[in-house]
């Protein structure tokens, strides 16, 4: 059985999907980020970057096994099951580039986004511009990727599971998806899935639209002091 620690957002569902597209048993396990769970020591254990998801492999070889980054946790998952990242060189590192394209580029420049238009305390022109229009450059290049392919890199991969949770926030960051007609079709094709509508369901009841403004509580846990005490 695999512990799953997590709270509905991008990064928890691309764990989420994983986990359904393979058909691995797995265990949620709540972590509560805007109450401050990820501090609890028990979780530190786990993940000392104070972050989720991570996961508790507990039939992995040699004994349990604690991983926590998602981009670390869905390769595991991909090797330990076989699915969904290719063997065959040419084809493992067509996706291993989308991989790390996501992890270093789409998710970062969305997140500053969302964070510069919705928590910080004061409106910062330069910063709110800067990083909506990376993250807007990046939705380019995913069109184009896309244009003359159903999935990322032709196949349904990894990849795929990873960069779609991070588009659906184009909206509420008012990044205007329809300019990207082939992105937009791709999220149909994703959406459609069973695998990814069921890992898209993570802890539905604890999951809630964006607030307009972050209050001062939640963002006091979130990027506050806290984040810098030594642990």
């Amino acid at each position: 059985m695999i512990d799953l620690y997590a709270w509905p957002t991008p990064n928890a569902y691309k764990v989420s999907i994983m986990l359904e597209e393979t058909g691995l048993p797995y265990n949620v396990v709540p972590v509560n980020i805007g109450a401050g769970e990820q501090f609890e020591p028990s979780f530190l254990k786990i993940s000392p970057n104070n972050r989720m998801p991570a996961i508790v492999d507990h039939d992995a070889i040699g004994g349990p096994l604690s991983i926590f980054e998602s981009g670390a946790i869905v390769m595991y998952l991909a090797e330990k099951t076989g699915q969904f990242w290719p063997l065959e060189p040419h084809a493992r590192y067509k996706a291993a580039e989308w991989v790390m394209w996501q992890m270093g580029g789409l998710g970062p420049m969305l997140g500053q986004a969302g964070h510069f238009k919705r928590a910080a305390p004061e409106k910062i022109p330069y910063a709110i511009e800067r990083y909506t229009n990376e993250s807007k450059r990046l939705f380019g290049v995913l069109d184009k990727q896309l244009a003359d392919k159903e999935f990322i890199t032709g196949k349904y991969t990894i990849a795929d599971m990873m960069s779609y949770p991070w588009t659906l926030a184009a909206p509420w960051l008012e990044i205007p998806v329809d300019d990207f007609p082939n992105v937009v079709r791709w999220q149909a094709t994703m959406a459609a899935g069973p695998g990814v509508q069921r890992g898209m369901a993570l802890l539905k009841d604890r999951q809630a639209p964006p607030p307009e403004k972050m209050d001062e509580k939640t963002r006091e846990i979130l990027y506050g002091k806290k984040q810098f005490e030594k642990r």
